[in-house]
C-alpha cells in the first residue's frame, strides 16, 4: 500500500483537495459560545457568576479556550483558501478579517473613551483600576490605541487576534513544510518567552508588555491550527485512548483541587494544593496543559457533539457562530455593568440587571445576525463574493 504524502494529508485536512474536507463542528461553536459569556462575566469584578466561570475550576480561562478555538477555525476557514483559490485569494481573505477586527477594535476605543469619561464626569467618579490611565490619557492614549500600543484591560483580546490572525500565512506556510516543522518553531518561540518574559510587545499605558503576550499566546493558536489536522484524519475527532482521557480528567482533577476558590463557594479555607494561579501573560505551562485536556476531552466526544447539535445549546453555537460581533456587544456591557456596580454598589438589584441584561443582549444580537445571516438576500450576495474570488484567483499571471 502507498502512502500519501503528508503534504497530501495537510490538504485534505483544509479541504484543499476537495475529499473529506472537515465540516463545522457544532463543539466549537458551543465552546466558543460558552468562552464569549465567560469572557463578559470575567470582566465584570464583583459578578456573582464569576464564581462558576472555567477560571475557578483550573488554571485557564475562557480566553484560553477564545485563542486555542480561533486558531482552529482559521485553519478551516483560511487554510484550503490558499490551495484552492490560491495566494493572493488567501491572503486577502486574511487581510480583510484582520481590517475587520480592526474596524471594530477601534470602535471599542472610541465607545469606552467617551462613555466611560462621559459617565465617570457624570457621577463624580474618579477613574481606577487598569483601565484608568487610557480614560485619563484622552486623545493620547486613543492615538496610541489605534496604532495598537495602548491595550487598555478588556480591550486586549482583539488586537492579539488581530497579531495571530495576521501571521496566519506564515503558521500555514509552515505547516505545508511540515506540521513538525510548525509546532516545533511554535514550541521555541513559546519557550524562549517562559524563560525570558521581558520578551513581548510594549503597552504604552503602563509601560510594560501586552497582557497576552502574542510571542507566548501564539503556541495555543498553532495547537489550535494543528487540531484540524488531526481531527480530519480520525473522522472530525479528536482521538483520546483510555490512557489519555484517564490522563486528563486526572490532571483537571488536580487543577479544580489546586485553585478552587473553596472559600467563595462556602466550603472551605483549606488550600489542600499550595499552588499560586500560574502566569497569564506568558501562558504558563500548566495553564496549556489545562486548556489542551479541555480541548482533548470535548472535542474528541461524540455525546458531546450531540448535545452540542440539539436545541439545549442552540444559543451557545447561535453566540459561538457571531463571535466578533458579540465579543465586542459583551465587551462594551461589560463596562457599563463595571460602571453601574462602581456607581449603585454591588447589590442582588444590580447583579440581576447586569446579568439579565448583559447575557441577554448578547444573546439577542446573536440570533439577529443568525437571522441575518440565513436571509435569501444574504445568500446571493455570499455567492456573488464567492465568484468574484474565484475569478481573481484565476486571473492569468497571479
Amino acid at each position: 500500500m502507498t502512502r500519501r504524502p503528508r503534504y497530501a494529508r495537510m490538504r485534505d485536512a483544509t479541504g484543499a483537495s476537495g475529499q473529506r474536507p472537515l465540516k463545522r463542528d457544532a463543539r466549537v461553536d458551543a465552546l466558543r459560545g460558552i468562552a464569549l459569556i465567560m469572557i463578559f462575566i470575567d470582566h465584570v469584578p464583583g459578578n456573582l457568576l464569576g464564581l462558576a466561570t472555567l477560571r475557578n475550576f483550573g488554571f485557564s480561562d475562557a480566553a484560553e479556550l477564545f485563542v486555542l478555538l480561533a486558531g482552529f477555525s482559521s485553519m478551516v476557514a483560511y487554510g484550503g483558501s490558499f490551495d484552492r483559490d490560491g495566494l493572493r485569494a488567501g491572503l486577502r481573505r486574511v487581510l480583510m478579517r484582520c481590517m475587520r477586527l480592526y474596524v471594530f477594535q477601534v470602535i471599542l476605543l472610541l465607545t469606552v473613551l467617551v462613555v466611560a469619561g462621559w459617565w465617570l464626569r457624570r457621577f463624580g467618579i474618579t477613574p481606577s483600576g487598569s483601565g484608568a490611565p487610557f480614560v485619563r490619557s484622552g486623545l493620547a492614549g486613543l492615538k496610541r490605541g489605534l496604532a495598537l500600543q495602548a491595550l487598555p484591560a478588556s480591550l486586549n483580546i482583539l488586537p492579539l487576534y488581530i497579531i495571530l490572525l495576521g501571521l496566519f500565512p506564515l503558521v500555514y506556510g509552515l505547516i505545508r513544510l511540515s506540521p513538525v516543522v510548525a509546532l516545533a518553531a511554535s514550541f521555541a518561540l513559546w519557550l524562549a518567552v517562559n524563560l525570558d518574559p521581558s520578551l513581548n510587545l510594549t503597552n504604552w499605558l503602563d509601560g510594560n508588555g501586552w497582557f497576552f503576550n502574542p510571542f507566548a499566546w501564539q503556541f495555543l493558536f498553532v495547537l489550535g491550527a494543528l487540531g484540524v489536522l488531526v481531527m480530519q484524519q480520525h473522522d472530525g475527532n479528536i482521538p483520546r485512548p483510555m490512557w489519555v482521557r484517564l490522563a486528563c480528567y486526572g490532571y483537571l482533577g488536580f487543577a479544580l483541587v489546586a485553585v478552587a476558590p473553596w472559600v467563595g463557594w462556602g466550603l472551605s479555607d483549606a488550600r489542600p494544593i499550595p499552588i499560586e494561579m500560574p502566569d497569564k501573560t506568558v501562558l504558563a505551562p500548566l495553564r496549556v496543559l489545562n486548556i489542551v485536556a479541555i480541548a482533548i476531552l470535548a472535542l474528541g466526544s461524540e455525546r458531546f457533539r450531540e448535545l452540542a447539535s440539539s436545541r439545549a445549546l442552540r444559543f451557545l453555537v447561535v453566540c459561538g457562530r457571531n463571535s466578533l460581533e458579540v465579543f465586542s456587544l459583551g465587551t462594551l456591557l461589560a463596562m457599563l455593568c463595571r460602571l453601574t456596580f462602581r456607581t449603585f454598589g454591588v447589590t442582588p438589584l444590580t447583579q440581576l440587571l447586569a446579568n439579565g441584561f448583559g447575557i441577554g443582549l448578547m444573546l439577542a444580537l446573536a440570533y439577529s445576525l443568525e437571522h441575518l445571516r440565513r436571509s435569501p438576500a444574504t445568500q446571493r450576495a455570499r455567492t456573488i463574493a464567492h465568484t468574484r474570488t474565484k475569478s481573481l484567483a484565476s486571473t492569468p499571471g497571479l
